[in-house]
């Protein structure tokens, strides 16, 4: 081949390489225009500001229809760095507006610069008064976003409402969380983040059109393409409010809880974990300050004590023995043993109080008899209709479950605690299968190993009340735009204990408030109170303080449990508290301002918390 024609092969090779390189050019800009959504969102978003617009969340109301949890109005200031000017802002001038750090401000303007086109927020709950100031000014690039902010009027419930904050990195990967962004703001406790998604509402947009400086011109196509928020729904709890505060005003300067349900239904009148905090100090508690002297207060005001802690029951767990002792037949009202200053057995004693003696079921349930417990709780494990103790014991640990111990009741707390009651196979391993029911003896005044959360035991006592069965605790009543709540929560929950056996136990209860026993000061004329104290062993301090009631002892208004850490004996303190909590709601007034009085001003000394 020529040279001339070698020359023209390659003219016409590199002619064609530049068509097909032009060719591929021309296809993809064709795609990009045409087909290619890509750009065409980041032309709009030069353009378009999308806005966000929040939903109010839903309120919270107490049973009487007070307000728990409002709204307030407030704002989230946000920058968008491609559209600040570049001779700069007033940086005093806005310093001054807001309120801020110049170290806050610096730190948003450097994360805002990562990502130039997307907004990104400088600070928040910004009032309306700092909001109607800085729109006076001009501060191009910047803007504020309307939302609303949790309120809570009583400052009251704070472990059982719960609070609301900014939703962290570890939520934004849960699948509960799936459809939250950045700068969300979600229950993080209580009820407000059990009923989250009922609370919440639905967010919308506003799309705003800007001029080529980034100036905002108004709405893009009048708001075709806008949708407004849809609020969330409001929630009736069945909480009493006038109670919860002044259940939470004797509680004060303790540590302990305390649990009223209605027997009939199961609604949770009050709940109280002491020491608490005020909901509205935790308003968005991820700037940090309020969150951390909370969280490393070494008496955990953010403990829900009510649901969670395992307290050894006391005394009140007595009440567990006789009635499965009666159910098993191991036992009889009338049967009678002596108690001369507690149970002995081997080296060892059960020390008790001086009391009368011997004493049949009614009287030991009245006067808190250890000994005669001891007996009923060691026939039990004993019983000749299994083949050893541990097949017994297997027995009396399924009572004690369907009782509602060792398990979850299934409220609509999702923190709750199932407490411990310890299994079988637990002693065989710590005792190498050498045991038997002295060994565990403890069990049965309600010590040894034993762990109960408050809720737990205000429900045994509605179903103490409600002589044999129960509805599953809960704190919400009605919910907006519901017919009803969850269908568990009419569901009656039978216990294994026939119904007869309540009546000799309800009786010595009845008889410790009213003859003479344990529980005389939580007597109120005319209202048939019924109660058992509980004095729990404590290795660290004086011993707990627990009490245990309701009433009437017919058709039963309240069931209550009340707890207080190193309170001492159970009349000592948690008595007293219980008794009034009962008075109040049964009559709507105090008659013994004096026990108030004497209530407040006891002081505890907790040296578990005070290292």
């Amino acid at each position: 081949m020529t040279d001339s024609r070698k020359g023209y092969v390659r003219m016409r090779t590199l002619q064609a390489v530049v068509l097909l390189i032009f060719g591929v050019i021309i296809l993809r800009l064709a795609y990009i225009q045409l087909i290619d959504p890509k750009y065409e969102k980041l032309a709009r978003g030069n353009a378009l500001r999308h806005v966000v617009q929040y939903p109010p969340r839903g309120e919270i109301f107490d049973r009487n229809g007070e307000y728990l949890a409002q709204n307030r109005v407030c704002y989230d200031l946000m920058v968008i760095y491609r559209e600040l000017p570049r001779e700069g802002f007033d940086t005093l001038q806005m310093l001054d507006l807001l309120g801020i750090s110049r170290t806050k401000l610096e730190r948003a303007l450097r994360n805002a610069r990562m990502s130039p086109r997307i907004p990104y927020m400088v600070t928040n709950f910004i009032s309306s008064e700092v909001k109607l100031r800085f729109d006076e000014n001009d501060f191009p690039g910047f803007y504020t976003v309307y939302r609303t902010i949790r309120s809570y009027p009583r400052k009251i419930g704070g472990n059982l409402l719960g609070d609301v904050g900014e939703i962290n990195e570890r939520q934004l990967k849960m699948k509960r969380y799936a459809d939250y962004r950045s700068g969300d703001y979600v229950g993080q406790s209580g009820v407000e983040k059990a009923y989250e998604e009922e609370l919440r509402g639905k967010k919308g947009v506003k799309i705003m059109e800007k001029d080529t400086h980034g100036v905002v011109k108004g709405s893009y196509m009048d708001g075709m393409f806008d949708s407004l928020p849809e609020p969330g729904n409001y929630i009736v709890t069945t909480i009493d409010a006038r109670l919860q505060a002044f259940t939470e005003e004797l509680m004060r300067g303790k540590v302990g809880a305390a649990v009223a349900i209605e027997p009939s239904t199961g609604e949770i009148l009050m709940m109280v974990s002491s020491p608490t905090f005020d909901p509205d100090e935790m308003v968005g508690r991820h700037r940090g300050n309020n969150y951390m002297k909370m969280l490393y207060n070494k008496r955990q005001p953010m403990f829900n004590r009510a649901v969670k802690a395992k307290y050894p029951p006391g005394s009140t767990f007595k009440l567990v023995q006789g009635l499965i002792g009666l159910q098993e037949g191991v036992l009889t009202p009338a049967d009678r043993y002596s108690c001369n200053g507690g149970f002995r057995y081997g080296h060892r004693m059960m020390k008790c109080h001086a009391h009368a003696s011997p004493l049949d079921l009614r009287g030991a349930v009245a006067n808190s008899c250890n000994a005669y417990f001891c007996y009923v709780l060691r026939n039990i494990l004993e019983n000749r209709r299994y083949e050893d103790v541990e097949h017994g014991f297997d027995m009396w640990k399924t009572y004690v479950n369907s009782l509602g111990f060792g398990r979850k009741l299934e409220s609509d707390f999702l923190d709750e605690g199932a407490g411990y009651v310890p299994s079988s196979e637990y002693y065989d391993r710590v005792y190498h299968g050498l045991w038997n029911a002295l060994t565990v003896i403890s069990l049965s005044i309600g010590q040894g190993e034993l762990g109960c959360t408050p809720l737990q035991m205000a429900n045994f006592a509605a179903i103490l009340a409600n002589r044999g069965y129960y509805y599953i605790p809960h704190i919400v009543k009605r919910i907006e735009g519901r017919d009803s709540i969850d269908r568990r929560f009419y569901e009656k929950q039978y216990t294994m204990i026939d119904p007869k056996h309540f009546e000799p136990i309800v009786e010595g209860m009845w008889r410790g408030v009213n003859v003479g026993g344990t529980s005389t000061v939580a007597r109120l004329d005319g209202w048939d109170v019924c109660g058992k104290t509980g004095t729990a062993q404590n290795p660290q301090g004086r011993d707990h303080s627990t009490f245990l009631s309701f009433a009437p002892k017919d058709n039963p208004r309240i069931a209550i449990s009340v707890y207080v850490e190193n309170g001492g004996f159970g009349a000592t303190i948690a008595l007293p508290i219980a008794s009034l909590v009962e008075e109040y709601y049964l009559t709507d007034t105090i008659t013994r301002p004096w026990l108030v009085d004497r209530v407040k001003n006891m002081q505890i000394y907790y040296p578990s918390y005070a290292k």
